[in-house]
């Protein structure tokens, strides 16, 4: 159980580290890149490519009426990344593995989100990772910590329940 002002401390150390990589590179890509140009890297192992996505990931949403948008991609999220955060400042009974998780999480969601409000809706995608044919979507440096802390959350989870249940059988079968 971490502390509050531990749990402050990590979020914005991995807010400013995750945000700053993000836009940063967000930046490089939108004054660097000629949209639509593909440029390949360690054996088009990741592909540079400049996309405005208008949708979610994977573009999901981007045929949607612009109001709908607006109210989806940045007011709800902002909501919701709100209530994560505030859920993150006062659970007392998380791992610091899944408080560094949320932390990933609401990191991307709002530099993500910083992309809706400074380009009109739109978040700078650049990068696509894969081997051959087994490709990701055009994704961002925000993109892959939401993710990875989706999968820590997911992982934690789990490691939790094993460990649940591993008592429980303890409990059942105490001579075992």
């Amino acid at each position: 159980m971490l502390f509050r002002m531990n749990k402050i401390i990590l979020i914005i150390f991995i807010s400013l580290l995750c945000v700053g990589c993000d836009q940063m590179t967000k930046f490089a890509a939108k004054n660097l890149m000629d949209p639509g140009s593909v440029t390949s890297l360690l054996g088009d192992t990741f592909r540079l490519q400049l996309v405005n996505n208008k949708g979610a990931f994977l573009s999901f949403g981007s045929s949607l009426p612009e109001e709908w948008r607006f109210w989806i991609f940045t007011v709800f999220v902002f909501i919701a990344l709100l209530i994560l955060l505030i859920y993150y400042l006062f659970s007392k009974s998380l791992s610091l593995l899944s408080y560094f998780a949320l932390s990933l999480i609401i990191s991307g969601g709002f530099s993500n989100l910083i992309d809706r409000i400074l380009y009109k809706g739109i978040v700078i995608d650049f990068l696509n990772i894969g081997i051959g044919n087994l490709r990701t979507g055009i994704i961002n440096i925000a993109d892959i910590a939401i993710t990875s802390g989706v999968i820590l959350i997911a992982y934690s989870a789990l490691v939790k329940n094993r460990d649940r249940d591993k008592y429980k059988l303890i409990k059942i079968f105490p001579n075992n």
